[in-house]
């Protein structure tokens, strides 16, 4: 059984919607460290994270927005993943948007050379600060993550970049231009939601899978709620038909699990404000069940 610390980020500041922030307490709600102890699992910490002071002109960089604030959560994620791999501990980062997901890549990448990426989400987030249309910070974590124009900006100092062939993308069903060119450019491999429909997601996971393996690597798993289909986990601000099903998603986890090889976790973007009586909630929980063990004739009848 694993020691795991579950690392709270309230922050909404990459995105434009508010309500991000309350997806830490949305987790805990829905129950996520009673279910990992009723696993085996042992709880280290259980804490929320308060972001560094850092003060950065947003004018230069146009249309990017919030980007002290983002550098301050950063930062303070980066240490914390940190400290929580040193001391043995798999790390649960609960967001939050998903542009906290720079400091947990950058935390993996300070401590485990070995690190490979797993990016669950319907957006690459693979933007710089500077091909940002949008301005909304969510979308940089990946590229930044990897070394890429505004990563200094963003951490203040040198990182150990994320080898971008080491990160595997699925369920990919929105991409700006700019930031495909940046994926090809970069070796990403990204699996858009077209190869999930013809091959299927336990294929493209098992693959994942063997890849690391033969790598001698470890996974980071960075599961954003817009993954999964709007019809079933509606708690999102960046929703796009066509995701992922529910069981999809619980066979990924599944075979992550069997894996051996998570050794660090996200939960992003899941937006309470949007949810219809916790069921979004309780879906990013119960998939964290999943990866941590539980099977499909362990888990309990719901009712809505």
């Amino acid at each position: 059984m694993a020691t795991l610390a579950l690392i709270g980020a309230a922050t909404q500041s990459g995105t434009y919607r508010r309500g991000c922030l309350m997806g830490p307490a949305a987790l805990r709600t829905a129950g996520i460290v009673e279910t990992l102890t009723e696993l085996g699992h042992t709880i280290a910490e259980d804490f929320d994270i308060v972001p560094d002071a850092v003060a950065i002109d947003d004018a230069p960089y146009a249309p990017a927005h919030h980007i002290g604030e983002m550098a301050g959560w950063t930062r303070a994620i980066r240490r914390a993943i940190g400290i929580a791999v040193r001391a043995g501990h798999i790390p649960i980062l609960m967001g939050g948007d998903h542009s906290i997901a720079a400091g947990s890549l950058a935390g993996v990448a300070d401590t485990d050379p070995k690190a490979h990426v797993l990016w669950l989400d319907a957006h690459p987030d693979f933007n710089t600060i500077r091909t940002t249309t949008t301005g909304n910070l969510h979308g940089i974590p990946v590229a930044i993550a990897a070394g890429l124009d505004g990563a200094d900006l963003i951490y203040g100092g040198p990182i150990t970049p994320i080898d971008p062939t080491r990160i595997t993308m699925i369920g990919i069903r929105s991409v700006d231009r700019d930031e495909r060119a940046l994926l090809k450019a970069h070796g990403v491999v990204v699996h858009d939601m077209r190869v999930v429909d013809e091959f299927g997601v336990g294929h493209l996971i098992r693959d994942t899978i063997r890849r690391v393996s033969e790598a001698g690597g470890h996974l980071h798993v960075s599961l954003d709620v817009d993954f999964l289909d709007p019809d079933i986990a509606p708690a999102v601000g960046t929703t796009v038909p066509g995701g992922a099903t529910v069981r999809e998603a619980h066979l990924a986890m599944e075979l992550l699990h069997e894996s051996g090889l998570v050794r660090s976790l996200d939960l992003v973007e899941l937006n309470p404000f949007l949810d219809e009586r916790g069921r979004t909630a309780s879906l990013m929980v119960d998939l964290a069940a999943s990866l941590f063990g539980r099977t499909i004739m362990d888990r309990p009848t719901q009712a809505w």
